[in-house]
């Protein structure tokens, strides 16, 4: 058995749960590796890890809060590995709670009596302008012609992104409001201008989504939640779709309003050239969670958020 301890280094008291637990594990004679948090901020410091620790693990341990398991989520992507979560951070929505200690929800994880949650994940595909489009009738804009004359690669296709919470696409540096054509599955729905749109799971309806005013969803639902953020309109609503669809994003062509920064689990995105159209859809394989103790879903939102 191997297992992935990974810790947030800048909390002291994920910091004591480690050697508390790596003793536990090292005297089971189970091997375990330990990497810090503050590595997977980043898609080069995930690969990093990837190549120096490999992805084979019967289980990984995440030590913080929720952002650590997030972190924990991208690293092991698209895996199969368990995450269990422990506490100690502020809101830990997606941890177990820490007032047993460390080793205690671990014991219960390694003995098979924690509950599995299997929570759907987002596959975000990212199209650039110049690069192909495989779901449009037609190319991507304006751009084409000029990436032919600069010579870029216009055969390009999209960008590929992992998220466990969200998407948020929000207006850029130059503080300008964005225009964004909202589809879903072939479907215009609506043109809406404002600050941005998120899509989350389920998972993520506790996060972005629901500060932009979405709707608390339970962790077992596969669709997609849409939320536009502070939108220029009286009538906007946020959107919950089925499990099958896919979110289609465009936005605005002229590019006075289509500046935008995109997010996935609050990692921003970088791109050489301005973003053309967005696809989200529920990943191909769900993350895996697991729960120690009997408080549901609806005991844990009552006690934080009621």
């Amino acid at each position: 058995m191997r297992i992935l301890v990974i810790r947030n280094n800048s909390n002291p008291k994920a910091i004591d749960a480690s050697a508390l637990l790596s003793a536990y594990l090292s005297s089971q004679g189970i091997d375990w590796v330990c990497v810090d948090a503050g590595s997977l901020e980043s898609s080069s410091g995930r690969e990093s890890v990837r190549r120096t620790c490999g992805t084979s693990f019967d289980l990984a341990v995440a030590l913080g809060g929720d952002g650590t398991m997030l972190r924990t989520a991208h690293l092991l992507a698209p895996g199969d590995v368990p995450i269990l979560g422990v506490n100690f951070g502020n809101l830990g929505f997606l941890s177990n709670a820490s007032e047993d200690g460390v080793i205690a929800p671990v014991a219960a994880a390694l003995a098979g009596e924690a509950a599995v949650e299997h929570r759907a994940n987002l596959r975000i595909d990212v199209v650039c302008e110049g690069c192909v489009d495989p779901w449009a009738d037609e190319p991507t804009g304006a751009a084409d012609a000029a990436a032919d004359a600069d010579g870029a690669d216009d055969e390009a296709g999209p960008q590929e992104f992992f998220a466990l919470n969200e998407l948020a696409l929000t207006r850029g540096a130059n503080g300008r409001i964005i225009d964004i054509e909202l589809g879903i599955s072939g479907s215009h729905v609506m043109d809406a201008r404002g600050d941005g749109l998120v899509v989350s799971t389920a998972t993520g309806s506790t996060a972005y989504a629901l500060s932009a005013g979405g709707p608390l969803v339970a962790p077992g639902f596969q669709g997609l939640v849409v939320v536009p953020v502070a939108p220029h309109s009286l009538c906007s609503r946020a959107i919950v779709t089925a499990a099958g669809d896919v979110v289609e994003i465009g936005l605005d062509e002229d590019g006075v309003y289509r500046k935008a920064t995109l997010f996935v689990d609050g990692e921003m995105l970088s791109f050489d050239r301005l973003v053309r159209r967005v696809y989200v859809r529920k990943g191909d394989r769900p993350t895996r969670l697991l729960r120690v103790g009997g408080k549901t879903f609806y005991d844990r939102a009552s006690e934080v958020f009621f």
